[in-house]
């Protein structure tokens, strides 16, 4: 499924929710769900810069080239955040990635509904992924 697709899926699921109360309801459920990151993963150089509670993302090149995220927070909000960033952005290349307009983000209306510092956060986790995408481009090409 292209980014796109899955970006898509999510507006789709969120127009079928009408409350706000219960989109924050439905974004807890997905942090829940969210595979839980080993606990070596809870490292300094994992944590997200800028965001108002601790968040740590990681990322590994899969052998076909394909970036994985993995990722976990205290703040289940912002858990269940980043669970729909690695549902659009995990299992793609670094190209993809980097050519992606997360417009998500602002159909399911996600932006305005959140506290400018969790806005602030969610900013940093993008940022941190593109990031990630940046290196893994360099390593691709450094060995073709």
């Amino acid at each position: 499924m292209t980014i796109n697709q899955q970006q898509d899926e999510i507006v789709e699921e969120f127009s079928d929710i009408d409350d706000w109360m219960d989109r924050y309801a439905y974004i807890i459920d997905l942090g829940n769900a969210l595979p839980p990151m080993p606990e070596s993963g809870h490292i300094p150089q994992n944590l997200i810069e800028g965001c108002q509670s601790r968040a740590w993302l990681n990322a590994d090149l899969t052998p076909d080239g394909k970036i994985e995220f993995t990722a976990d927070s205290d703040a289940i909000i912002v858990k269940g955040i980043i669970s729909l960033l690695i549902k659009v952005l995990s299992g793609h290349t670094p190209d993809e990635i980097l050519d992606s307009d997360l417009y998500f983000i602002e159909k399911i209306g996600l932006a305005e509904h959140l506290s400018p510092t969790r806005s602030n956060g969610l900013a940093a986790l993008v940022k941190q992924m593109k990031l990630y995408a940046v290196a893994y481009k360099a390593k691709l090409d450094a060995e073709k």
